[in-house]
């Protein structure tokens, strides 16, 4: 992939190279570019927009999945991306670039994997169990920015992350005096979950990457096209394009809130690491697990409220560490 072209007048939000306080957000038009100055905690807004817009995609996202089937989900999110975000990206196909393209295909693959994972976890197991297991993203996000990124962790957030571990092992065993046996009986949707975290991991990172090297916009749109394109091909062959407006309308919602999410993460990738934006925006789990409790009144044992109780006070501190 291409080192950052800054003096193209791509629709993008452009970490400003000569000063930590200001980045620029560049929107282009056939008709118009218009470039604002922004302050760097602007892209914490963005990150906790993020987390708004997740957690109720994930508590919503579950009913809609299980009335409509996670594909559905996947082409209405794809398509309301595409055309929403149509306009903001029109006038820079030209400026992709052939390595530009590969880059953003392969990351449709890995997003099209993860989400399928997440809401297929999301579809067949409790919200209050699947959601603190996808926390494993952010440790799997930090693994990445070290191995990668070359960024250091301290000892203080390091123990953090044994802290979420202990509370996630917790979480996703479904009887507590079977936790040392290796053959212990787990909740549904677990193994997705884990499939899920790790998927998003990898989608976190390089929609981080690519957003700093392309464009937020860019990126978010050319995937949920993909997206779309993918979905619309199985529905087609599976013949399962049918459906009742209350159907239509139980996917809307959710996929309106889940690009609005993903839009925000991007743009906020460009202005602040993206280690402390995956932190901060990985507090939807919160969210979504006190949706499942209260809202759907999911039942869960005593020693799994300890360890989400764990899991969740974990990444709230590995977040103010990070």
């Amino acid at each position: 992939m291409s080192k950052q072209r800054v003096e193209r007048p791509r629709e993008t939000l452009i970490a400003s190279e000569s000063s930590d306080d200001v980045g620029y957000f560049i929107f282009g038009s056939n008709v118009i570019i218009r470039q604002m100055q922004l302050p760097a905690y602007f892209g914490i807004i963005l990150a906790i927009i993020a987390l708004v817009s997740w957690g109720f995609t994930d508590f919503f996202i579950q009913k809609s999945s299980r009335l409509v089937g996670v594909w559905k989900n996947l082409f209405t999110i794809g398509i309301i991306g595409s055309i929403f975000l149509f306009p903001f990206v029109k006038s820079s196909f030209s400026l992709l670039e052939k390595q530009d393209i590969i880059f953003l295909l392969v990351l449709g693959i890995v997003i099209l994997f993860a989400h399928l994972f997440n809401f297929e976890a999301l579809k067949k197991g409790k919200i209050a169990i699947v959601e603190p297991l996808l926390g494993l993203e952010l440790p799997i996000t930090i693994g990445l920015s070290i191995g990668i990124g070359k960024e250091h962790l301290s000892v203080v957030q390091f123990l953090f992350v044994a802290i979420i571990f202990a509370g996630l092992i917790m979480v996703i065993t479904r009887h507590h005096q079977h936790l040392h046996s290796t053959r212990s009986r787990l909740e549904k949707g677990v193994m997705l979950g884990v499939a899920a975290a790790i998927g998003l991991a990898l989608t976190n990172f390089l929609v981080g990457i690519s957003s700093r090297q392309i464009s937020p916009l860019m990126v978010i749109w050319f995937t949920h096209t993909q997206l779309a394109i993918i979905s619309f091909i199985y529905l087609f062959y599976k013949k399962n394009f049918r459906g009742s407006a209350a159907e239509f309308k139980s996917t809307l919602g959710p996929s309106v809130l889940y690009n609005v999410g993903w839009v925000a993460f991007a743009m906020a990738s460009t202005l602040a690491a993206i280690s402390i934006v995956t932190a901060i925006s990985e507090s939807y789990i919160i969210l979504g697990v006190l949706l499942g409790i209260f809202v759907n009144h999911e039942k869960i044992k005593r020693y799994q409220l300890v360890g989400i109780i764990l899991a969740c006070s974990g990444i709230i501190a590995l977040s103010a560490f990070s």
